[in-house]
């Protein structure tokens, strides 16, 4: 991988593409979710650990019960958005590394330090939402990415069965660019980087 990505690619992954607060009628296919994680899985994370899970609310059911924990700022732009994505981690990831990192027993450094297993399920799921915004725009789709909601309703309809934690959620579809304004700015280069 020596090659620089086109400035096509640039654009659409991060020069023209925006945070979506407004949909087009169009749907997200669960065979497109399913390709979307199949690409974002790949992206590093420390011991290859993986923390990341992933619940996509697409039924009228699901988005009932997404509704009840949305910040009233969120429910427009979420429930009109062909599908939601909460952002979670496993605080136990660690069982999964003995398939994951085999080659080590990464699994005996993080079960017996709940402030290290934490630190590294945030960090490394964090990491991961990320990649599955980069991912949806290579593959064509918009996100808006979110906090504004209540954690502890988002586990209670859709993690403790599986002991998961809420991070944040990424609304995904086809944008409607009628509902954005002007980019805001960003920081300069010598406002957020140091050389040293």
């Amino acid at each position: 991988m020596t090659d620089t990505l086109s400035d096509t690619a640039l654009d659409q992954l991060f020069r023209e593409a925006r945070t979506h607060y407004k949909w087009q009628d169009r749907p997200v296919s669960d065979d497109q979710l399913r390709a979307l994680y199949e690409v974002l899985k790949l992206g590093p994370t420390s011991a290859n650990c993986s923390p990341a899970r992933f619940v996509f609310i697409r039924t009228p059911e699901a988005r009932a019960k997404l509704k009840e924990a949305l910040s009233p700022g969120n429910v427009e732009k979420t429930m009109t958005a062909p599908v939601s994505v909460i952002v979670a981690h496993d605080p136990k990831f660690y069982d999964q590394l003995p398939k994951l990192f085999p080659h080590a027993d990464a699994k005996s450094w993080f079960s017996g330090n709940y402030t290290l297993a934490e630190q590294t399920a945030f960090r490394n799921g964090t990491l991961q939402g990320a990649y599955l915004i980069m991912a949806a725009r290579a593959m064509g789709l918009d996100a808006g990415p979110m906090s504004g909601f209540d954690s502890g309703k988002i586990e209670e309809h859709f993690l403790n069965t599986e002991g998961w934690k809420a991070n944040f959620l990424i609304n995904l579809g086809y944008g409607d660019p009628a509902g954005l304004s002007p980019r805001s700015p960003r920081l300069e280069f010598a406002e957020a980087c140091k050389l040293a």
